[in-house]
């Protein structure tokens, strides 16, 4: 009888010490992964550096684009690498209204932004190709960029140099940008409007 006791307090003291250490155990777990959350949700948050960064990317690829046009080489590859580096087409939908566009004002597909950048897509005959104008020169005048976590709008102006030396054009932005799962920025709405004229009425 004494021995049967004794086994049952040593069976229910294994019982409370193997609940203790998986209470321990799950506590632990619990606090790791609110850490790795955390650590994640940080990494996420947007920079207003990040964001001046990936505006000279911008412009860097916009340059390249037409310096590649303009050297005879495959500037259409050299466009949909810059679109698949910068843009947030692996997260859904990006918004985009380019400046020169008229008959198709907003573009929802990647097929829509290339056309702008470099033409040639009987889908969008308005679009003679603006990145392969070319350019020499990007300049950006911010107004403001505000940060919401991972969101971040930029508006401001920004002017373009043409290579044949005319006069720079200046033109209105609205860009918007979130990181995706590998922590990288990426543009998911892209607006830009000639300032208005009142002699274009």
């Amino acid at each position: 009888m004494i021995q049967k006791i004794s086994l049952v307090i040593i069976i229910m003291t294994l019982i409370v010490f193997t609940s203790c250490d998986d209470s321990e155990k799950n506590k632990y777990e619990t606090t790791k992964l609110d850490e790795v959350v955390q650590k994640v949700e940080v990494n996420k948050v947007i920079t207003k550096q990040e964001v001046l960064d990936i505006q000279n990317i911008w412009s860097n690829g916009i340059i390249r684009i037409g310096k590649v046009y303009t050297e005879k080489g495959d500037y259409k590859t050299e466009a949909e690498n810059h679109i698949n580096a910068l843009y947030g087409y692996n997260l859904g939908k990006v918004l985009f209204k380019p400046t020169l566009a008229s008959e198709t004002q907003f573009r929802l597909t990647k097929e829509g932004a290339l056309s702008y950048f470099v033409g040639h897509n009987e889908n969008f005959s308005e679009d003679h190709g603006f990145a392969i104008n070319p350019w020499i020169n990007i300049r950006w005048e911010s107004i403001g960029i505000k940060i919401e976590g991972n969101m971040a709008i930029a508006m401001g102006n920004y002017y373009f140099t043409p290579a044949d030396g005319g006069e720079d054009v200046k033109v209105e932005y609205t860009f918007a940008y979130t990181k995706d799962e590998d922590n990288k920025l990426r543009i998911i709405m892209h607006g830009s409007h000639l300032p208005y004229s009142p002699n274009n009425k």
